[in-house]
């Protein structure tokens, strides 16, 4: 059971219950601050000024006055008039770290909603009522207003929401799930729609599936390292600490640690080039950069995951004030980094396959296979590697460097948060079939150094590779092979079983 306070959540809370469906409850202190919030808004409404959300319109309607009778109409308008976002849906995990982090935000109790907001949302959470949450229609300024107006209409009944594997519509849903709908009161449709927490849920997911890939990364560079007969001198702690870039020492120490026991390292110290290519020599150096870019992106969603990104927000004494802490530029130039991080990991990667299907570079068999001519061996391992980075190339353009002014220029600069995240998302996916893909071909030009066995850690990798991916000998299909190694990436199995062996990475 995970308890949120609106001041604590970090990215294991949120896979915990984004992806192994962990309960969730309110805590109690978080809870009393919730109705103290509401009091306090309840002071604001009945002083009767005109304060933003609460008795005005929205965005460049911000002057037109709502009448009391109307307070409850304006905030079912907020929701049905904002919810028309395209694409896409969100993925289930995705939408169930938005629900996390939106009950989270709204329990730090400066968003004057009721008890009953907080809790419903974990209800979704604990019930299983996952609304349907299309990915694209947010710019990330006034938060993410399309996607959690679709979240919010199954609050009221409306929209569409899965439940048990079924799209129902929002009604249904509730009653599968024994819920009535909620009757919106003063200011609650705008604390739901008003936020970062739908690119927050999605950057989450991304950067802790980033620092995973990473380890991956380390793995496969390993394996192509032995397989490409270089030097670890290079991973020497003296020489990596005297320039303390944070990441490049972890990694070369991870390094270090996943080569022990090589028996393909001391066959070469004999006559041997000098210095060997960037992609081997600079691993610590350019997969710390990596891992500096995913911890900084951990460090900005940790704030923003706890953070009250609402407007306005309001404060014990009873009163409301306008801000723009909805405004998600620093999330979005943090995801933009990751994506370009993912580029640089997922071309880092493509070069070391360059140079194993290389006869001239590698002083491998050429394209890894003993009979080239009649078969083409790993050669379009290759190729499609080149699309994935090619095509992460583009994904790196900073979407935060762009902005489309909004609300009849009420909105005049937005950071587009979501699409950030988005890019962020498909650069993670992109790189970590180039990793597979290295994975496949690094085993394969192993086979060819037998019987020296390489370090701990790339021995227990291609053992696990080989339990269920044979060496090619003769040309076949190797697509079923990546889709396995990635598979294998993806759930842990290939790094468990390399840590089983050579101990946790850093």
């Amino acid at each position: 059971m995970r308890s949120i306070d609106g001041r604590s959540l970090d990215l294991d809370d949120v896979v915990a219950v984004a992806r192994q469906r962990e309960p969730v409850r309110l805590a109690p202190a978080a809870a009393k601050r919730v109705d103290a919030s509401r009091r306090a808004l309840e002071k604001v409404v009945a002083k009767g000024s005109l304060a933003y959300g609460i008795k005005t319109g929205f965005g460049e309607l911000a002057n037109v006055a709502i009448s009391d009778a109307d307070v409850r109409a304006l905030q079912l308008n907020l929701l049905r008039s904002h919810a028309i976002g395209l694409g896409p849906p969100l993925r289930q995990d995705e939408v169930r770290a938005a629900l996390l982090l939106r009950a989270n935000t709204l329990a730090m109790g400066y968003s004057g909603v009721r008890r009953i907001l907080v809790t419903r949302l974990l209800d979704f959470l604990n019930l299983g009522v996952h609304p349907v949450i299309p990915s694209r229609g947010s710019l990330g300024a006034s938060g993410d207003l399309a996607p959690l107006a679709h979240l919010g209409l199954v609050l009221v009944g409306e929209g569409e929401a899965e439940v048990e594997g079924q799209i129902l519509p929002g009604p249904k849903a509730l009653a599968k799930a024994k819920l009535a709908p909620l009757v919106l009161q003063s200011k609650e449709g705008l604390a739901i729609i008003n936020g970062t927490s739908v690119m927050a849920a999605v950057g989450a997911i991304v950067v802790n599936d980033g620092l995973r890939l990473l380890k991956d990364a380390q793995v496969a560079a390993s394996m192509s390292f032995e397989a490409l007969r270089g030097s670890p001198k290079p991973f020497d702690d003296r020489l990596v600490g005297l320039k303390p870039q944070p990441g490049a020492r972890e990694v070369a120490a991870n390094l270090r640690r996943l080569l022990r026991g090589s028996e393909i390292i001391p066959s070469h110290k004999g006559p041997h080039k000098v210095q060997d290519p960037y992609t081997l020599r600079c691993i610590p150096q350019v997969l710390g950069a990596v891992r500096a870019t995913l911890e900084d992106a951990a460090a900005s969603l940790r704030i923003e995951m706890n953070a009250a990104t609402d407007n306005p927000l309001i404060f014990p004494e009873g009163t409301s004030v306008s801000g723009g802490n909805f405004h998600a530029q620093a999330l979005a130039m943090a995801l933009d980094h990751v994506a370009l991080g993912m580029a640089v990991l997922a071309g880092f990667s493509e070069r070391r396959i360059a140079r194993l299907v290389d006869t001239r570079l590698s002083e491998l068999p050429p394209f890894l296979t003993e009979k080239s001519g009649l078969n083409s061996g790993m050669m379009i391992v290759q190729y499609v590697a080149a699309g994935y980075a090619s095509d992460n190339k583009v994904l790196a353009h900073p979407a935060s460097a762009d902005s489309i002014p909004t609300s009849a220029n009420q909105e005049d600069f937005v950071p587009m948060g979501m699409a950030a995240a988005l890019k962020a998302r498909q650069s993670l996916e992109n790189a970590a079939r180039v990793v597979a893909l290295e994975v496949l071909a690094a085993a394969q030009g192993l086979e060819f150094l037998k019987p020296l066995r390489p370090g701990i850690g790339p021995r227990a990798a291609h053992a696990f590779v080989r339990s269920g991916v044979p060496p090619l000998v003769d040309d076949r299909s190797l697509a079923p092979d990546a889709n396995r190694i990635l598979e294998w990436m993806a759930t842990g199995e290939l790094l468990k079983a390399v840590e089983g062996a050579a101990g946790r990475l850093a």
